[in-house]
């Protein structure tokens, strides 16, 4: 058990050794990778100085007496005396000389190492466009120095290593039925692009590129008509509430206005009862306005009418030359026998 257990630890042991080894910086690296580069000559008792140093931007790192002296942002030296590249950038592009001195300042060894750093090379897409008899084929991507455009036909490599983005074709070679693609890269990394085999083909997912809606990007203005639109909702619904609200409040007010005159009409009818001190709906009544008395005419006390008395007849004329004519005589039924003649007067 003892021997598998050692055999284990081992194995894992030279696992872990190998991931930690740093790359060997080749002269065309990829922009982020970590690389070192080697130190011919070992650090031994004989050095007693190392000089790395970058002839592009004059970067310099410096051991001596077994301490670094200087340093730069990046870059380490192992304790051979090897230069290591924590993640290489565009500006380390260049060459770098290292020096290597003995306890006397004798110069012992001494050389030169060159590396380029290429960024990643961009995402490309593949559009054609059929016109007249025409088919035109063009390689849609983003520029960047040192970059390098292939066509291929089925997987074939008809041109390689070219700047021009357009291939062109003509209706004959399109109805082979084959696809065509195309590919961007440099020395340190390539993209390949999308295939196409007729005219219907525009792209991944059928996009022929950048989509444009009124000669503008189609995002951006799928952007700008949605806020458009979520504005002008807003604004409608708010005028919307402020109409619903004021009709509310008129009819309220009118209902007010209808139990304020039903409840005046009641209180007139009823002469003198008590005047409810709250409407129908809970809310206090408001007071019945009082006529003011007009200051110019004094107030009048009501008196009850008399009965009227019935005024003497005037005197008759006195005249004693003329008798005065006999007066009538009331009729008495009881009394009168029926064969009796009524009463004439004289004439």
């Amino acid at each position: 058990m003892s021997c598998q257990y050692s055999l284990v630890f081992v194995f894992l042991f030279g696992f872990t050794t190998a991931l930690t080894v740093a790359e060997i910086c080749k002269t065309d690296l990829l922009e982020g990778t970590s690389c070192t580069f080697e130190l011919k000559t070992k650090n031994t008792d004989k050095s007693n100085e190392i000089k790395w140093i970058h002839l592009s931007s004059d970067a310099l790192i410096q051991w001596k007496n077994g301490k670094i002296k200087k340093s730069t942002p990046g870059l380490t030296m192992e304790e051979d005396g090897s230069l290591k590249f924590e993640s290489v950038s565009l500006k380390n592009t260049g060459k770098y000389k290292y020096n290597v001195y003995n306890s006397d300042g004798t110069e012992i060894d001494a050389g030169e190492k060159e590396i380029t750093v290429y960024a990643k090379a961009p995402k490309t897409t593949l559009k054609i466009d059929c016109k007249d008899g025409k088919v035109t084929l063009t390689c849609n991507f983003e520029v960047h120095p040192n970059l390098t455009v292939s066509w291929y036909k089925e997987k074939e490599n008809i041109k390689q290593n070219e700047n021009n983005q357009i291939l062109l074709l003509t209706s004959d070679q399109l109805k082979e039925k084959k696809p065509y693609s195309c590919s961007v890269g440099n020395p340190a990394s390539t993209e390949q692009s999308n295939s196409v085999t007729s005219c219907s083909d525009t792209g991944p997912g059928g996009d022929s590129g950048p989509r444009k809606l009124f000669g503008f990007d189609f995002w951006i203005m799928v952007s700008i008509l949605a806020g458009g639109g979520s504005l002008l909702l807003l604004l409608i619904c708010v005028l919307v509430i402020c109409a619903c609200r004021s009709c509310k409040t008129q009819r309220q007010h009118e209902q007010d206005e209808d139990e304020l005159r039903l409840r005046i009409f009641q209180d007139e009818g009823q002469n003198g009862t008590a005047r409810s001190k709250h409407t129908a709906r809970g809310q206090p009544a408001p007071p019945i306005p009082q006529e003011e008395p007009s200051p110019q005419i004094p107030a009048q006390t009501q008196t009850q009418p008399k009965a009227q008395t019935r005024g003497r007849p005037p005197p008759p004329p006195e005249d004693d030359d003329e008798n005065p004519p006999p007066l009538p005589r009331p009729r008495n039924k009881q009394h009168r026998k029926r064969h009796e003649e009524p009463y004439r007067p004289m004439e």
